[in-house]
Formats: C-alpha cells, sequence, structure tokens
C-alpha cells in the first residue's frame, strides 16, 4: 500500500502539475466581427486598384490616380481619431454598420460618372467607411481574443483581413478587363451591404475609452512609425503595379502573390510572437519589405523581378502588421485598445495614402526605376528613426 499511495499521490502531483489547456481562441461573436470585417474589405479590395486604373484608361493621367488612393486613405485619417469617442458614445454596433454602408452605397455612384470630383467625394466617403472598419473591427476583436492568445488571435483576424486582399484586389482587376469597371463597382457595394446581416447578431455595448494613451506616447508611436513606412510601399504597389506590369494579367497575379505572402507572414508572426515576442520580428520585418520593394526596380522589364519583389515586399509588410499591432496591444489596457487601433489605423493610411499620391508625383518625374529606390531608402530611414534608442537626458 506504501507503494501505491506513492504512485497516486505522484500522478495526482502530475496532474496537478500540468498546464490548463488553451483557452478557446474563437467565440460566436468573435467570428461575427471577423464576418463583418471580410464583407467590408471585400468591398473595399474589389474597387482599390480598379478606381484609379479606370481613371487612367479614361485618360486622367498618373497624377488622377494616385489621387484616388492618396484622398481615399487619407480621409479615414480623420475618422480613425474620433471613432474611439464615438464608438464610446453609440457603440460598436452602430458605428460599424454605417461604416458598411460607407463603404457600399457611394460605390454605386460611380456607375452614373467617372468625372474626377465625383471620383473624389465617392474616395473619401469610402474612406471614412474604411476607417470605421478598420478601428472597430480590430479593437472590438482584440477584446475578444484571449490574452494568452492575443498574437494567434491577431493572426487570424489577419487572414481575415488579409484573404480579402488575397481575392478581390485580382479580382477587381480580372473582372474589370473582361466585364467593365461598372461591374466592379456593384459587386463591391453588394459585399460591404452583405456584412450588415453579420453585424445584427453583435451586442450594441458601448466601450470604454482610457484616456492618456495617444499620439504623444513614444511606446504607441515607435510601432506605428515603422509600420508606416511599410503601408507607404503598400500604396505603391497596389496603385501603380498595374502600370508597371503593361498586362492585366501579369498584375493580378503580382497583386496576388503580395497578397498572399502579406497574410500568411501576418499569421506566422502572430504564432511566433506569442511564443518568442513580437518585438523581435519588427526590424526584420521592415528589412525584408524594403529588399522587395528594392527589387522592382528592374520589375519593368522582368516579371521574374516583379513576382519576387512582390512576394518579398508581401512577407515583410505581413509581419510588420502584426508585430506592430501586437507590440501596442501589449503597452496599453483594454480599455485603450480602441485608441491603440485607432493610431495603428492612422499609420497604415497616412503611408499608404502619401505613398500613392507621392509616388505618382515622383514617378511622373524620375520615372518608376527611381521612385522604386527611392522608397525603399525612405523605408529603411523611417524604420531606423524609429527604433533607434533614445539618448539618455544628461543630468546637471
Amino acid at each position: 500500500m506504501g507503494r501505491l499511495g506513492s504512485y497516486v499521490q505522484d500522478m495526482t502531483t502530475i496532474a496537478l502539475a500540468a498546464p490548463a489547456p488553451a483557452p478557446r481562441l474563437l467565440s460566436r461573436p468573435l467570428a461575427l466581427v471577423m464576418l463583418a470585417d471580410f464583407a467590408g474589405l471585400f468591398g473595399f479590395y474589389l474597387l482599390l486598384s480598379v478606381v484609379p486604373a479606370h481613371l487612367t484608361a479614361a485618360g486622367a493621367g498618373g497624377f488622377a490616380a494616385g489621387l484616388a488612393t492618396g484622398v481615399l486613405m487619407l480621409s479615414s485619417v480623420a475618422g480613425e481619431l474620433a471613432i474611439p469617442r464615438l464608438a464610446a458614445r453609440y457603440g460598436y454596433r452602430a458605428i460599424l454598420a454605417a461604416g458598411l454602408a460607407l463603404l457600399a452605397l457611394p460605390a454605386l455612384a460611380l456607375l452614373a460618372s467617372s468625372a474626377l470630383p465625383v471620383v473624389v467625394v465617392v474616395c473619401v466617403l469610402r474612406g471614412l467607411g474604411l476607417a470605421v472598419i478598420f478601428v472597430v473591427c480590430g479593437a472590438w476583436a482584440a477584446e475578444m481574443i484571449p490574452a494568452g492568445r492575443r498574437g494567434e488571435g491577431l493572426g487570424v483576424l489577419g487572414i481575415v483581413a488579409g484573404l480579402p486582399a488575397v481575392i478581390a484586389t485580382p479580382l477587381g482587376v480580372w473582372l474589370m478587363d473582361r466585364a467593365g469597371a461598372e461591374a466592379v463597382f456593384v459587386l463591391g457595394a453588394l459585399a460591404a451591404l452583405a456584412g450588415l446581416g453579420a453585424v445584427l447578431g453583435l451586442p450594441a455595448g458601448r466601450t470604454a475609452v482610457a484616456p492618456g494613451a495617444g499620439l504623444r506616447e513614444p511606446a504607441l508611436v515607435r510601432p506605428a512609425v515603422v509600420f508606416a513606412g511599410t503601408a507607404t510601399a503598400a500604396g505603391i504597389v497596389v496603385t501603380f503595379v498595374p502600370a508597371v506590369a503593361h498586362a492585366g494579367s501579369l498584375a493580378a497575379v503580382a497583386l496576388l502573390a503580395q497578397a498572399v505572402a502579406t497574410t500568411a507572414a501576418r499569421w506566422w508572426a502572430g504564432r511566433f510572437g506569442d511564443r518568442h515576442g513580437a518585438a523581435r520580428l519588427l526590424v526584420p520585418g521592415a528589412l525584408l519589405a524594403a529588399a522587395g520593394v528594392l527589387a522592382l526596380v528592374l520589375a519593368a522589364g522582368s516579371a521574374v523581378a516583379l513576382l519576387g519583389g512582390m512576394l518579398a515586399f508581401g512577407a515583410g509588410f505581413g509581419v510588420v502588421q502584426n508585430a506592430s499591432l501586437a507590440m501596442m496591444y501589449a503597452r496599453v489596457s483594454t480599455a485603450a485598445y480602441g485608441t491603440a487601433t485607432a493610431i495603428w489605423s492612422v499609420a497604415y493610411d497616412t503611408g499608404y495614402g502619401l505613398g500613392a499620391l507621392g509616388f505618382g508625383v515622383v514617378a511622373g518625374a524620375a520615372g518608376y526605376p527611381i521612385s522604386f529606390a527611392l522608397t525603399a531608402a525612405a523605408m529603411l530611414a523611417l524604420t531606423a528613426a524609429a527604433t533607434a534608442r533614445p539618448r539618455p537626458t544628461p543630468r546637471g
């Protein structure tokens, strides 16, 4: 009996010492948020390359194409800064429904006119809708993800947000070539409106807004600046790769390669970050993204350089997406997730919009190869500036 008692005691000790099972990652409310996120972004990405390509085909020129993407992304910045407080007042559900409507309904106006002023107004309204999708879906999902699986959860959310880019961006270019831009405008509107079905099943509760977490906090700003550098290149490649490729099929394949690489890398970075820390991935991801953009210097004359560059950029971009956001969530309380998400989204939209607009101006004067080289250099400079250790303040 002594040995048996000792055996039972040892087994009990082992059972007690066994780690608790990981908390369930996917709940019904989280699944509904992800469905709304997917629907809204599907409608967004369908039109992302089509609108500037439609303007270019109509003879508007590279500046107008860059302006369309620039206005779209920059208009979302104002909305992102206001959304945390609007969500605290009206609730995530009401704001998310309004955002889906803003992504959908203005797109139908493009059926009546492709004049630049009309396109600009449509892009402004859709940019506000995009701001809602980024901030509300990101912050609401982060609140629902178990803390110990946050990186993995953000990786899954990245897959949900990345699949529309994988499918809809090349699909929009392909569909425009075969059925016309008008068909893309209608499909994009219907996709965003479909997300309202998921919103109806979500709770209408309000969220708290934590004071103090903002644009003056280096802990949030530094990873956001690195992310902004990669987002700058993202706006450039989505807007101008169709023009560089000179063939709709090659452009579609290149955009697909970038989107797949971004989505896969974002998921992998989440799992790695949970185990080893997200901060270890930030700089390597930014360097890989810059290398991919540098490869595009040769893209006009080489399909291999174009596809290789898009794969490398996409992988680096996905790593930086996950690592920067995970770092920001780790540095604030749950009540400040909305603010952290807003800052991250502002970095995305500012970089995306300014990249497309600035590249259009520079490329018109210097050409695509030089402009891609300058973009890679700017990405490296931003990364170095944001990750440099601050000098200690001298005492005296």
